[in-house]
């Protein structure tokens, strides 16, 4: 089985979905996109599918921002016959140390000025948000209502079947074995189920991103970090927003469905691409969550799983042209953030690769950053 494809996008979590949907939505004819497995297998069928504004860099509540208000008419710009249950229950941050609450009060600074209203609030004020917070263990905090939560495995599908109406065409469950360069330009994808020939792709693998771009004798100062979560029986609803605590390293939030996802972050991860859970995590993770919210320790522990973080050294994304490989795009590197970025990704990654003045500016992201040592490190990450 061999084809001819204008543009080859390798990966089918909600960045490759979301970049095929939006080349086809202005016009770009015989797209493929390939997935290993099925749609959102990946680190985007893994995550804790939050998304917030409040970040601590001016390019990542741009990106963020741009994304959330798209995600609140999803639903209805893809045509979607379900629903990608956005919840906006709100993102409340809690600070445990002083240079941590400095840093908050940086940051909500920063968000007004790019007109996301988060707000410093005191530790009483986040107990009228949350009852049940121990409050014992933060000095302050911050809010904002617009922060929430997705369904990843409705959202990518949203944005697939979007695509595939306009012409797209999904090849799921096809391993990308090689890439044919030629001259230092792209001439088509090897697979497992034949040849592709073209001269564009856009490598938007996630944990599997450095292997893509090995393909092409290509290395990026990116690696893969396992994280874990855990989810709890479901309960009727008692927490409207995310509850995400920095020193902590732990994010809580409650779903639609009742259920209780929960994470956290830990150094000492391993750096490959396993995908196994460890009895470790899950004892520290509920001694953490019984700690801040004593309320959730009776809740029983349904099961727990692991994905794929693709860690780059400022925690932002890589976005654009990858240097002496003609035809050769990258979208990867989200650190964590790769789900809730998923429709901004989309919109400035069609633009870059249809040749067109992008919605929000990238260009200090690209893959040629680090070379010249111009990082923007984010500082609000768990």
């Amino acid at each position: 089985m061999n084809k001819t494809s204008s543009i080859v996008i390798i990966g089918g979590g909600i960045s490759g979905a979301a970049v095929a949907y939006e080349l086809a939505k202005r016009g770009q004819k015989d797209i493929i996109l390939i997935e290993r497995e099925y749609l959102s297998g990946g680190a985007t069928g893994r995550c804790g599918a939050g998304v917030r504004m409040q970040w601590g860099t001016k390019m990542n509540c741009l990106l963020a921002k741009y994304a959330i208000e798209k995600f609140e008419t999803l639903n209805e710009e893809l045509d979607y016959e379900y629903d990608v249950e956005f919840k906006q229950g709100g993102y409340l941050m809690c600070a445990s140390t002083q240079k941590e609450y400095d840093q908050f009060v940086k940051n909500v600074a920063l968000q007004n000025s790019l007109g996301i209203n988060s707000r410093i609030i005191t530790p009483a004020e986040a107990k009228e948000i949350v009852p049940y917070i121990n409050t014992d263990y933060m000095i302050g905090g911050t809010f904002h209502q617009k922060d929430g939560h997705l369904n990843p495995f409705h959202t990518t599908l949203a944005y697939a079947r979007a695509a595939e109406r306009l012409g797209v065409e999904i090849m799921k469950y096809t391993a990308v074995t090689g890439i044919d360069v030629q001259n230092g330009k792209i001439k088509g994808v090897m697979t497992d189920k034949g040849y592709i020939a073209t001269e564009t792709v856009l490598n938007a693998a996630g944990g599997y991103s450095q292997q893509i771009a090995e393909m092409v004798g290509v290395t990026l100062p990116l690696y893969s970090q396992r994280h874990q979560i855990m989810v709890t029986e479901p309960v009727i609803p008692i927490q409207g927003p995310m509850f995400m605590g920095f020193v902590h390293n732990i994010y809580i939030q409650q779903t639609p469905h009742g259920s209780f996802i929960m994470g956290r972050g830990d150094a000492y991860e391993p750096k490959d691409l396993r995908v196994t859970s460890g009895w470790q995590f899950m004892e520290d993770m509920a001694r953490n969550c019984a700690k801040l919210l004593p309320a959730l320790r009776d809740l029983n522990i349904v099961r727990q799983w692991a994905g794929l973080y693709n860690m780059s050294p400022d925690k932002q994304p890589i976005y654009g042209v990858v240097e002496g490989v003609e035809g050769m795009y990258v979208a990867a590197g989200y650190s964590g953030h790769g789900f809730m970025f998923g429709p901004v990704t989309g919109v400035v990654m069609a633009e870059m690769m249809l040749g067109l003045p992008t919605t929000v500016d990238v260009s200090a992201l690209g893959p040629d950053r680090f070379a010249s040592g111009k990082l923007f490190v984010e500082p609000s990450v768990v």
